[in-house]
């Protein structure tokens, strides 16, 4: 069967190929319930013809379609992405943040950060389950330039909060990493290749040098740490040398990363997006590095974004990001406070003034309720119900792609920046679809566990199984 363009889909079940050559098995995949089955290629007309699956199929329709509606429309917001300074000490060329901000910005006050969290805790405790506690990921620009204020807020609201801090690691000494680590914080660091030639490429300081041999120092001093995580982010400059990255990270003993491809939010970092066909070509031969070590060596190096995917297809409830569905996670699962206090959907907006919805700190409010500005009214506002209200089968051609719950067209910050339009799809259409097959391969072959965390499935259920 020949490889189509986009997997095309029109109602009910579609056969889909799951790559040129697999001998095995094709895929059979509803485009609105993400439901599928993996037929052997030597028995699709006997199962097509032999109405049992599809009699099954019809009596799980209902759940499979309460599952999706769940998904996509029943989700509270559990997290902030909270910028406690507009600065960063690095000059990264693609930036989403707009470089007067990133240098000439203010942060926020310790007594206001304080503030913010008593509002958000007032907030949660309203909208959250009793015993669910909410996260807040103190995010940047590099909020570790603002240091000594989200130190205090982490310990002054640790019981409330989980909290995580999303860094560039560059600002990180021995001293951080105890305090960080003593109290169980998640922590992302940043770093685009496996030397420095190709990781201080784009990511280096206003005066022009690179950073990521401090970034290297901050991987050594967490070996060991459970809870910390290393971002990737892909360009047109790093893109060819991802399978030696998942090698030297590997070597570092990190057990989870992220290659995620640029964003496209920004005209800037537009100039570096790769070709969806040369980037899918490397990150899948980084896909099969890591279980070639994983393999060799018994530890597992977990590309989370893609295990995103995958878990969106075995698990579609258990995924741990929400970006790859549509409406995204953005207002829905999680929001955005400058340091300013402005609430945005998504971090990823912050640049956009257009969706900017309100102020936690807004004189008439901030509080869980009363005020023109407090956060539930917030959310309704229209900069965040157009982002909560985007819909995937609303936009050209992913309304008629069969994965297209497996993908969500993100970004829509990034089809907005693009497109002037966030009924618009995100840049990387070709790289979500060989993903997708790749999964299914996996599946096939029996190989998931090896690209999943532990224990992925402690808590899932299963609807259907033939």
């Amino acid at each position: 069967m020949p490889q189509l363009n986009h997997f095309n889909s029109g109602d009910g079940l579609q056969l889909q190929p799951i790559n040129i050559g697999h001998k095995n098995y094709i895929g059979l995949i509803s485009a609105d319930t993400a439901f599928w089955a993996l037929v052997r290629k030597d028995q699709v007309s006997q199962v097509l013809n032999d109405s049992l699956l599809l009699r099954k199929y019809q009596r799980k329709l209902k759940v499979f379609s309460e599952e999706m509606k769940t998904l996509r429309t029943a989700l509270n917001p559990s997290a902030v992405y909270f910028n406690p300074t507009d600065r960063c000490n690095l000059n990264c060329s693609y930036c989403y943040i707009p470089k007067s901000l990133r240098k000439n910005g203010r942060h926020m006050s310790g007594g206001r950060i304080l503030e913010a969290l008593k509002i958000l805790k007032s907030y949660f405790k309203s909208s959250l389950p009793e015993g669910q506690k909410p996260q807040i990921v103190f995010h940047g620009a590099e909020p570790l330039l603002n240091k000594k204020a989200v130190f205090e807020a982490i310990d002054k609201f640790s019981r409330d909060f989980r909290f995580g801090i999303q860094t560039n690691g560059t600002l990180l000494d021995s001293q951080d990493i105890e305090f960080l680590k003593s109290r169980r914080i998640s922590i992302g660091l940043s770093l685009d290749g496996h030397i420095p030639s190709v990781a201080d490429r784009l990511r280096r300081s206003w005066g022009g040098r690179g950073v990521s041999s401090k970034v290297i120092k901050a991987i050594k001093l967490l070996q060991g740490y459970d809870n910390y995580s290393v971002i990737c982010t892909v360009t047109r400059e790093n893109m060819a040398y991802q399978v030696e990255l998942v090698e030297f990270l590997h070597r570092l003993e990190v057990s989870t990363c992220m290659l995620n491809p640029v964003r496209c939010t920004m005209a800037g970092s537009r100039k570096y997006k790769p070709l969806d066909t040369d980037v899918s070509k490397y990150y899948l031969k980084a896909l099969d590095r890591t279980y070639q070590l994983y393999r060799k060596t018994g530890r597992k190096l977990v590309v989370a974004n893609f295990a995103n995917i995958l878990i969106a297809i075995m698990a579609p409830l258990a995924r741990r990001l929400m970006c790859d569905i549509s409406p995204c996670g953005g207002g829905r699962c999680f929001f955005a406070v400058s340091s300013n206090g402005d609430m945005f959907p998504c971090s990823e907006f912050i640049g956009i003034k257009k969706f900017n919805g309100g102020n936690i700190f807004s004189a008439k409010g901030g509080s869980a309720s009363g005020g023109k500005d407090n956060i539930s009214n917030v959310l309704k506002t229209a900069p965040f119900k157009s982002v909560t209200g985007r819909r995937i089968e609303n936009i050209e051609p992913c309304g008629r792609c069969a994965i297209r719950h497996f993908c969500g067209a993100p970004c829509p910050a990034e089809a907005y920046g693009m497109n002037g339009s966030i009924e618009t799809k995100g840049a990387f259409c070709k790289l979500y679809e060989e993903q997708t097959r790749y999964a299914f391969r996996l599946i096939a072959d029996d190989k998931i566990d090896a690209y999943l965390w532990g224990g992925w499935d402690k808590d899932t259920l299963t609807t259907f199984k033939m």
